[in-house]
């Protein structure tokens, strides 16, 4: 069971980074003017929508967020471990909408094109990892841990991107995988 200050202080995390995404001057909704609940193609509709394949990764931050605040707070309530990787993965939604990661995005990946997120996007990739935290809190180890090898096979046969390759490719990009990846 989570607590309730826990999940009070996550919520408040997200809502404080949403506040922050729009003084950004990031869409609130993709520019095409629709919300999608499932963006699956690959084009500029990418992390605008609710979900889409890069949703995935977000819920195996949240896999991988549990047991590392698990270590971190194991005298803790799980709440408020919740809302620590809520602050974790709102820092990375700022950190990821701004325009240094946007441009390193468009020279390292074959994310040429990309804008960064619109913030509901970034809402809804904050709620993948907390749904992934949550699942992890109640799951065995083994079971978290066949979700996120799943996913991450899964985004690679479909997309041929997943957040093993998005780390290597914005840490130290590799042409083969480059284009490989464009080849799709």
């Amino acid at each position: 069971m989570v607590d309730r200050r826990g999940l009070i202080a996550a919520g408040l995390i997200a809502l404080v980074t949403c506040a922050l995404l729009l003084l950004m001057d990031r869409p609130p909704i993709c520019t095409c003017g629709r919300i999608d609940l499932w963006h699956g193609a690959l084009d500029s509709g990418n992390s605008q929508h609710i979900a889409d394949w890069y949703s995935l990764s977000h819920v195996i931050h949240g896999l991988l967020f549990y047991p590392a605040t698990l270590w971190l707070l194991r005298r803790r309530p799980v709440g408020v471990r919740l809302a620590l990787a809520v602050a974790i993965e709102s820092a990375w939604e700022i950190l990821e909408n701004s325009p240094i990661i946007i441009d390193r995005y468009r020279t390292a990946t074959i994310a040429l094109g990309y804008s960064g997120d619109s913030v509901l996007n970034s809402m809804s990739d904050i709620g993948m990892m907390a749904l992934g935290f949550l699942f992890a809190s109640r799951a065995q180890v083994w079971l978290s841990v066949a979700v996120a090898v799943g996913f991450e096979l899964l985004a690679l046969a479909v997309i041929r991107d997943n957040l093993t390759l998005n780390v290597l490719m914005l840490t130290f990009p590799v042409d083969a995988i480059r284009d490989w990846q464009a080849a799709l």
